[in-house]
């Protein structure tokens, strides 16, 4: 299964960046062992509307632009259902073991996702309740990818 994420907004060069980065090659390196693979990081710039539900509705279009056919949509959001390592592994598994081929992980904007979006979703996660910038929620989702493939592939990395 391709594993590809969306982020409204660019990450800058910088410690973010790379420690993403990191994680992410990491991912692509393992994954396929596993069924998985990293196909590819959109990022696309914020919406300049006036108002929140304009730039959370023109956000979301740009969103499905982008999106391939039949594709599993997760949505990264505070309000989200949180899931443990071992929960969120059993979700990628179940999902590749489906035979879906896409999943998009999606990072909104500062106004967060469009309401139509989260009726499109497969599932809507947090990665906790507080509020994350997208810098950091890059990192963290980049660093739990490659965690569900060594849960699931019976490497050592996750010890719980």
């Amino acid at each position: 299964m391709r594993v590809g994420l969306f982020a409204v907004g660019r990450l800058k060069a910088g410690p973010e960046k790379d420690l993403a980065a990191r994680y992410f090659d990491r991912f692509a390196k393992a994954g396929p062992a596993v069924g998985l693979e990293l196909s590819r990081i959109a990022e696309v710039a914020e919406s300049r509307a006036s108002s929140a539900d304009t730039r959370k509705r023109e956000e979301a279009a740009m969103l499905e632009k982008a999106l391939p056919d039949n594709a599993v949509l997760v949505l990264l959001d505070e309000c989200g259902k949180a899931l443990d390592s071992q929960g969120f592994a059993d979700l990628l598994g179940g999902w590749r073991d489906q035979g879906r081929r896409d999943l998009v992980l999606a990072i909104g904007g500062a106004d967060g996702l469009d309401p139509a979006l989260r009726e499109r979703a497969n599932a809507v996660l947090c990665l906790g309740k507080m509020t994350w910038p997208h810098q950091l929620v890059r990192i963290l989702i980049a660093e739990q990818l490659y965690r569900a493939v060594t849960i699931l592939s019976g490497h050592p990395y996750h010890r719980a």
